[in-house]
């Protein structure tokens, strides 16, 4: 009898972790959907993909594959209730935040609704940063300012934040961002005068200035020929193909050529830098075609061609550079400062007709051409772009010992540093042990180890820069993904699921399946 009921039990037990790990498995797959961005039916066809599989492989653990419920509303539900845990996991991080950053940008979804994303970038008392998604609002109407602000307030108040540990705000320079009376930043100034309190640094996304400052360089007698021969080859179907076929045959390395887009950072880069390099073959193909572009063959325009190539190159590779998710202000304002001096050293080597820096000036000039370098005319190009950064990277600058000194204190020159840094960093600089242990490339770590009664207010101003995003590129990342999941044929796709989403894309928080499954009254599917 004890034996028969043992039995019994067993039984209902095994059913019931068995229907738990089929409740566990369809909050994976849910947030595996999620994180790539498919749509939520597509749970049924990953049913049918595993039911396939276990024929072939595991016939006698089809049944119990059969019982996971994959189906369109249970994987929308799933989302939602994973999203829902990660939020409550990040506002848990959120109390314990010493400081904070945010960063924000706004774009239009593929209905037309303005969407606001709200990336958040906090450091905890022992120096755990953390970088997640704050919030995504629908903007229905208008988004002046004024609802930009009143978005924020909201986020801030779901997120219990206090205003005074907010240490910057970074946004892509809109008006409507940066506007000083009815912009976001002049009313969050006006509120922190209200409240008494030191408004936040604003920083103006170092990509987005690092684009302006590339826009400098039209040169439209270089563009204009670039962009007509390449739209003349690839407007026309049968003239694309031959040209494909005509680099196939001599094997060249490239296969076509690029269309050039203004809007995209590194566009005219790769598209000088390809057209370069198939000059020849463009001007034979243009040839046997009866289109004849003289340019192509001037001395003069070649020598443009090539600079122009070289330097668009060096501007996409510093813009790659200052590109990536949880960056620290430090390491992309040394990228900013190493590219102004190479700027002043090309100035100097350009009039002295060196070009060891210039690979393709250089390669052309190999070849002897019967037109000098125009110098004058590269020396003015090159000062532009040294104009530019100067103006649009200032507020940089004005803030550049404060940088400095979190990136490297025992270089800091005490005299410049704030009066109430200047004891602590006596005592840093001349501790041996800390300066043995100090590491460039592990600034988190080294901060965290200071003795806190010892440099309490070094510690403090590291949590502060530590924060700081120097960039809008996680919000352009996300974008990015939004309309590769809210597509043209996902358009209804609501705002809820949409953030939902997101969330799960971007976060670094694992959800807490456990938990979740444990919330659940397990049963087989349908």
């Amino acid at each position: 009898m004890k034996g028969g009921l043992a039995a019994q039990q067993h039984t209902f037990i095994r059913q019931s972790q068995v229907n738990q790990a089929a409740v566990r498995a369809s909050f994976k797959v849910a947030h595996i959907l999620a994180t790539h961005g498919k749509p939520f039916t597509d749970g049924d066809f990953v049913k049918q993909c595993i039911l396939a599989v276990a024929e072939e492989v595991c016939p006698d653990k089809r049944e119990a594959l059969n019982g996971v419920s994959l189906s369109a509303p249970t994987m929308t539900r799933r989302v939602e209730e994973l999203g829902d845990n990660v939020y409550e996991q990040l506002n848990e991080k959120a109390s314990q935040f010493k400081f904070f950053a945010l960063a924000m940008d706004e774009s239009n979804d593929v209905q037309d609704t303005a969407q606001l994303l709200i990336f958040i970038r906090g450091v905890s008392a022992s120096f755990e940063v953390s970088e997640e998604l704050a919030a995504l609002k629908s903007l229905k109407g208008t988004k002046t300012g004024e609802d930009i602000f009143v978005q924020v307030c909201k986020t801030m108040e779901e997120l219990g934040l206090a205003w005074s540990k907010l240490a910057s705000i970074t946004t892509d320079g809109a008006p409507s961002m940066v506007g000083t009376t009815r912009g976001l930043v002049g009313r969050l100034n006006s509120k922190f005068e209200e409240r008494g309190l030191t408004p936040p640094l604003q920083v103006h996304c170092l990509i987005h200035q690092q684009a302006l400052c590339c826009k400098v360089l039209k040169w439209e007698s270089v563009m204009k020929v670039v962009v007509h021969c390449v739209n003349y080859i690839q407007k026309n179907g049968l003239k694309h193909r031959q040209f494909q076929a005509f680099l196939s045959e001599l094997e060249s390395a490239y296969e076509d050529v690029l269309y050039y887009t203004e809007i995209r950072w590194l566009s005219r880069g790769k598209v000088l830098r390809r057209f370069y390099d198939l000059l020849p073959e463009i001007n034979t193909f243009l040839q046997s075609k009866g289109e004849t572009v003289q340019e192509l063959t001037e001395p003069e325009w070649k020598w443009d061609l090539a600079f122009l190539t070289d330097v668009t190159e060096m501007l996409n590779h510093l813009n790659v550079q200052l590109q990536g998710k949880g960056k620290l202000i430090s390491d992309l304002y040394s990228h900013i400062r190493a590219f102004e001096v190479k700027l002043v050293l090309l100035v100097r080597q350009v009039e002295k007709l060196d070009f060891t820096h210039l690979p393709a000036t250089q390669s052309y000039c190999a070849e002897k051409p019967p037109v000098p370098f125009p110098v004058e005319k590269c020396k003015d190009a090159l000062e532009m772009v040294q104009g530019q950064f100067s103006v649009r990277f200032r507020e940089l600058h004005v803030n550049g010992k404060a940088i400095r000194l979190f990136q490297n204190p025992f270089a800091a020159d005490i005299n410049d540093a704030d009066p109430s840094l200047q004891f602590e960093l006596a005592e840093l600089q001349n501790c041996d042990i800390l300066k043995d242990a100090f590491k460039p490339d592990s600034l988190i770590e080294f901060y965290a180890a200071l003795p806190e009664e010892t440099y309490p207010n070094i510690k403090q101003h590291a949590m502060k820069m530590s924060t700081v995003f120097g960039s809008t590129y996680i919000c352009e990342q996300t974008f990015s993904r939004m309309k590769q999941t809210k597509n043209t044929t996902r358009n209804r796709l609501t705002d809820k699921h949409l953030h939902q989403t997101l969330r799960l894309a971007t976060t670094r928080l694992q959800p807490d399946i456990e938990l979740l499954t444990s919330q659940k009254q397990t049963h087989s599917s349908h």
